[in-house]
């Protein structure tokens, strides 16, 4: 039976919270920047949408990312029922800017969907990975990429042997750079930001997919 790709696997958040007026020591211990007294908090059960949330809420809303990070061994030993695969904090000047990021945030999670392929049953049962056009990346994602705010980028992630191969047949596929690169996550996941036109990133994301269905289709097949 061919292996079929579909887009189903839709990701959660399992928290969220705003501190309309931070604490000044808890301000000082996670290192806010003066003027941000307001603080919105989330989890989700996987960690890439709360990244790539978080760099949209930096084009709709007056929010800084001020942490963002994957939790070692990820969603399958999470230290509890909410914790997920990562943390993300908006830091902002005021509640309703903070609102706004949450605001942000929550309506671009609710509209991803990871590709998936389900696998032969002597295998994992699903594989799943993103491939996601950012047609204007925010202030965060442009940071860490190392780019200018506003640049098509291409986020890129899937499990690491999986990963690397596709991206380098992305590479190779679409005039892209890299801005970043993961080798290996605390989420056992490769990642990569890559950056071009909207139509290079595009192309640069179909041959991600093309590629990482190809080594589902047959894992062992090198020549």
């Amino acid at each position: 039976m061919a292996l079929e790709m579909e887009r189903t696997l839709k990701p959660e958040i399992l928290s969220v919270r705003l501190i309309a007026n931070v604490h000044p020591d808890m301000a000082k211990s996670l290192e806010l920047l003066p003027g941000e007294k307001s603080l919105a908090m989330f989890t989700c059960n996987i960690d890439d949408p709360l990244y790539i949330g978080g760099d949209e809420a930096t084009k709709k809303a007056e929010v800084r990312v001020a942490y963002c990070r994957s939790h070692f061994a990820g969603g399958s030993y999470p230290s509890g029922p909410l914790s997920g695969e990562a943390m993300l904090f908006l830091a902002a000047p005021n509640p309703a800017e903070a609102t706004a990021g949450i605001n942000a945030v929550m309506e671009f999670v609710d509209s991803l969907r990871y590709s998936t392929v389900t696998l032969p049953v002597q295998l994992a049962p699903t594989l799943v990975w993103l491939a996601y056009t950012i047609s204007r990346s925010g202030t965060y994602l442009s940071k860490e990429a190392g780019v200018a705010p506003g640049t098509p980028i291409a986020y890129i992630t899937a499990p690491p042997l999986e990963g690397h191969y596709a991206m380098e047949r992305s590479l190779k596929a679409a005039d892209v750079a890299v801005g970043s690169f993961t080798r290996l996550s605390e989420t056992n996941y490769h990642g990569a930001l890559l950056y071009g036109t909207q139509s290079a990133c595009r192309a640069a994301c179909r041959a991600f997919d093309e590629a990482v269905l190809s080594v589902a289709r047959d894992p062992l097949a090198f020549q």
